[in-house]
């Protein structure tokens, strides 16, 4: 038997074996394929120290038309609270000064339109009734005595003159008794016009006095969360610039913010573990995966290695550090850290 013919039956013996080795292979239960199947390989990503709060960055609040600052009363590494004031700027006082004179506008006009819903005072009022009883009793006595001299002209005891001299007072009379009961209808009883014209003031000034406390505002800058304060970009006498006045973070809570590849987000679910690597330190942080983001960015990179993705798209993934390593990157916001998520 020649070589040829030899290796042509080994050959075929090889072909014989290799078919029966996967006959059995695709045989074999599901679990048994299962069994063997290699894990499914975790998730690397870069990331950076980042406050759960975020990083607040505070500037001048009424834009770049604001003066220079007057006082800073905080220091970098202050513990303030919500609220707390942190700055005033220069203009501070004659905002102040504005505030004061809508002040006074606003109870100028609340007191006259008290005075107005008030009508007249009650001496006002009881003097006025009296004027008016008193020209009442004289207008009855003037009648009375037209009449009288009336009814004595025939016996030539009167005068017409007399007669008529009694009616003209008594019509006197009249005429002031009722000018004292239009007095006192106003004293008693505000015109509506009246009113409505003094509480549209009051209206007015309670507008400016809010337009004046919204400008001194302005002027004072006040923490919106309770935190550290990380950077001062300005001092008294400086003004604002374009990177603001300072930037503050509650540390009570650190979070690392991956940037993880789009292809891998199917792999990560909320509350996977993960370690944070940072660069010089032999200590591995643990972290668990809190939020997905909601969004895939564009990310260009330039470089010269030919195989590197240039053109990445990358989901944001926060996760929460432990104790442990909040404490030791509690003065690391913004570093840049490694962190490897667990499938």
């Amino acid at each position: 038997m020649t070589t040829r013919t030899w290796l042509l039956g080994g050959l075929a013996l090889l072909a014989l074996a290799g078919g029966a080795w996967w006959l059995r292979r695709a045989e074999a239960p599901p679990s048994v394929a299962a069994a063997t199947a290699a894990p499914a390989p975790g998730v690397g990503a870069l990331g950076r120290v980042d406050p759960a709060s975020r990083i607040r960055k505070l500037s001048a609040p009424g834009g770049f038309n604001v003066t220079r600052i007057q006082r800073v009363l905080v220091a970098e590494g202050d513990q303030v609270r919500e609220g707390q004031l942190l700055a005033e700027f220069s203009d501070i006082a004659l905002k102040d000064a504005t505030v004061a004179q809508a002040q006074a506008a606003l109870a100028e006009a609340q007191a006259t339109l008290a005075k107005v819903r008030a009508a007249g005072r009650p001496s006002e009022i009881d003097a006025q009734r009296a004027r008016i009883r008193n020209l009442t009793a004289v207008e009855a006595i003037n009648r009375r005595d037209a009449q009288r001299a009336e009814t004595l002209v025939p016996s030539g005891a009167g005068a017409f003159a007399v007669a008529d001299r009694n009616r003209a007072q008594a019509d006197a009379a009249a005429a002031a008794r009722a000018e004292a009961e239009a007095v006192l209808e106003t004293l008693s009883r505000p015109r509506p016009e009246d009113l409505a014209l003094a509480e549209a003031q009051v209206a007015n000034a309670q507008a400016v006095l809010l337009k004046a406390q919204a400008d001194a505002a302005l002027s004072r800058i006040y923490a919106p969360i309770g935190g550290t304060i990380l950077k001062l970009y300005a001092r008294a006498g400086d003004p604002v610039g374009s990177e603001g006045l300072l930037e503050m973070a509650d540390l009570a809570r650190l979070d690392v913010l991956a940037d993880v590849y789009e292809t891998d987000l199917p792999r990560l679910r909320l509350g996977a573990e993960a370690e944070v690597i940072v660069p010089g330190d032999p200590t591995r942080y643990a972290a668990t995966v809190r939020e997905l983001g909601w969004m895939v960015r564009r990310t260009t990179q330039a470089g010269t290695d030919p195989v590197a993705a240039v053109d990445s798209r990358t989901v944001e993934v926060r996760l929460t550090l432990s104790e442990a390593g909040r404490q030791a990157l509690m003065r690391r916001s913004n570093m840049q850290v490694q962190v490897a998520i667990r499938p």
